[in-house]
């Protein structure tokens, strides 16, 4: 960032968005979905489906193959009192580590039963504390279910997809009528490494169809895993950026993929990256050199990238970190601009709204 470069704070990315442009249910149809085609001065209205038209034969369509674990568990303490768990990563064994959702949390060595515990058909959980460390924000527990089950495997029988917060339809104890649709529709057609507690939106809208018709114009696909966590939806609390700690989520980019980059440059095609996701992937591999690990990378405006040069996103919360992203990407003004077009015409929002192409600013 130049010395006159601006300098951004929190307020710089608020927005009051009417409650009634927060989608609640997927599009009929995933790529019958809007999209806007923010690339130029001017924005276009189109529909999802048109995407393979707005790219070129030689780019390099790059997906997140992430699956979003049924991690939602509810339980109570010996004492009877409720509590919920999120799980947001399992490590060896059989430990995971979790959020907390209960009125007073039991101690170090403790018992928790979850799905009604063994007695019932469920499991139990031991807290072992906190984590990644004494003072850490997230809770590590040893799980103890029938016949030596994993956590993969209890997580699937037991527990509940995650929806995110500003899905306001869901109720106590998973007990959601919509469930169903969820199950199939809060997935990638492409979702395949398991370990993420929210979806990769951007890549919701794709179907067979649209996946059939990229191929058939030259467009390549590849794939990254980053598994998605629940800090994705954590309030920005710092007014000034640099105040605020990023979370940590897992990536990992495949030496296949590190061939098609390698390709798509060579042919002088362009980088797409499908979601915010995908570009904090490319650009931490790019910044550090590792093909996997953990990233806490923070891209707000002045962020020089490096690999991806056209983005397709869904619409995002006012003053969180992927406003943040989406700015550095396309530039603050047109980003912002293209928020206040899309409000006055209606587009929905989040992740079960609508889309989004940019191109990165030059």
């Amino acid at each position: 960032m130049t010395d006159t470069a601006p300098i951004f704070t929190l307020s710089d990315f608020d927005f009051d968005l009417p409650p009634e442009l927060i989608a609640q249910h997927p599009a009929p149809e995933r790529s019958a979905s809007r999209l806007l085609d923010g690339r130029a001065a001017q924005p276009v209205d189109r529909i999802f489906r048109e995407l393979p038209s707005l790219l070129r034969a030689g780019d390099l369509l790059v997906f997140n193959d992430t699956r979003v674990l049924k991690a939602r568990l509810f339980g109570e303490k010996a004492s009877g009192g409720k509590l919920e768990l999120l799980i947001e990563r399992v490590l060896e064994g059989n430990e995971v580590v979790a959020h907390m959702k209960v009125s007073k949390k039991p101690l170090p060595g403790a018992k928790v039963y979850l799905a009604g515990g063994l007695r019932n058909g469920g499991f139990e959980a031991t807290l072992l504390g906190r984590w990644p460390d004494d003072h850490g924000p997230l809770f590590r527990f040893a799980l103890r279910g029938p016949a030596n089950e994993t956590p993969w495997q209890l997580m699937e029988r037991h527990g509940h997809l995650p929806l995110p917060p500003y899905i306001e339809r869901q109720q106590q104890e998973g007990n959601d009528p919509s469930a169903q649709e969820d199950a199939q529709r809060y997935q990638t057609v492409f979702a395949r490494t398991p370990g993420a507690v929210a979806a990769p939106t951007a890549a919701l809208h794709f179907d067979e169809a649209v996946l059939t018709e990229l191929a058939a114009r030259g467009i390549e696909r590849a794939s990254v895993t980053l598994h998605v966590g629940a800090g994705t939806f954590q309030p920005v609390k710092t007014e000034s950026l640099a105040e605020h700690q990023m979370h940590s989520e897992w990536y990992e980019v495949p030496l296949a993929t590190l061939a098609a980059l390698e390709r798509c440059r060579q042919r002088g095609g362009r980088v797409v990256a499908v979601g915010t996701t995908t570009v904090r992937t490319l650009e931490s591999w790019a910044c550090s050199g590792h093909a996997s690990g953990d990233t806490s990378i923070f891209i707000t405006p002045g962020f020089d990238f490096q690999v991806v040069d056209v983005l397709l996103t869904n619409f995002h919360l006012p003053k969180s970190t992927l406003m943040m992203l989406v700015s550095a990407f396309a530039g603050y003004p047109q980003v912002m601009g293209l928020y206040r077009y899309a409000m006055a015409r209606d587009y929905r929002f989040f992740s079960y709204g609508d889309a989004m192409l940019l191109e990165r600013r030059a």
